[in-house]
């Protein structure tokens, strides 16, 4: 599954990233990104910490950014000011079927998904978003619920994973996926091995657990870490985040 390595290339990528449910005014001409965070379901606390990261980020790459809750975003002509759309830790039933019509024409017309952690935790009765996220959430392990798991690196050469240790060993709420699409471009594996017991019936061999693929006209990156509020304190995750981000970015918003 792990494909020929996407030769995305983003040009000139600049925007300025605000605090959650607000947003900066980049310069005309200038990409932006919608952070979008809202939860119909479980909401995790590392929410706020993961906007406040990503508004860091993209301030020292003068790039710009709305962050919002609020689904009312997602109007077409709305859409097409942003160079990418962030899925941050949503959950359930969050778009209705015009803002899901909108969000479709986007991504067709060339629009960049990103989905982080529970963005698979997220519109089960949608198909098309089911297949644009790469797959749906399945389950975790608990008691405890975050352990110190074994990343494997799929793909080297990408920006979200070549500064990654080989392996990269790192504690998080380890998701189990289910209905993987065709077509991935896997870029990390877990090994099961290295964080579930016997009687939780490890997988035998790696798993992918970050991705990125091309989709219904669009491009997309989805990676299951970062359920912890201190994964935004890591470098290495955060620059993980920050290669898929701009690795899906459009170079030219409004077109």
């Amino acid at each position: 599954m792990t494909g020929t390595r996407a030769r995305w290339l983003v040009a000139g990528a600049e925007v300025t990233l605000a605090a959650a449910c607000a947003s900066t005014v980049p310069e005309e001409g200038d990409p932006s990104i919608l952070v979008f965070s809202s939860t119909e379901a479980f909401r995790h606390a590392s929410i706020g910490p993961a906007t406040e990261a990503i508004r860091r980020l993209a301030e020292e790459h003068d790039l710009g950014v709305h962050a919002t809750e609020d689904a009312s975003a997602f109007e077409l002509d709305n859409l097409r000011e942003y160079a990418a759309v962030v899925f941050l830790s949503t959950t359930g039933d969050v778009l209705d079927e015009q803002q899901q019509t909108a969000f479709m024409a986007y991504i067709g017309a060339g629009g960049g998904y990103v989905g982080i952690h529970s963005a698979s935790d997220t519109e089960y009765d949608w198909p098309w978003y089911g297949r644009l996220v790469g797959a749906y959430f399945d389950g975790h392990p608990s008691n405890p619920g975050v352990r110190t798991g074994t990343l494997l690196v799929a793909d080297p050469d990408h920006p979200a994973t070549e500064h990654l240790p080989r392996p990269w060993i790192r504690a998080d709420e380890w998701y189990d996926l289910r209905d993987p699409q065709p077509g991935l471009t896997v870029l990390l594996e877990i090994d099961e091995l290295s964080y579930k017991e016997r009687d939780e019936v490890p997988a035998p061999e790696p798993r992918p657990i970050a991705w990125v693929h091309e989709v219904a006209g669009g491009r997309a990156f989805y990676t299951a870490l970062g359920h912890t509020s201190e994964s935004w304190e890591e470098p290495e995750f955060l620059r993980h985040v920050w290669g898929g981000i701009t690795m899906v970015m459009r170079t030219e918003a409004g077109g």
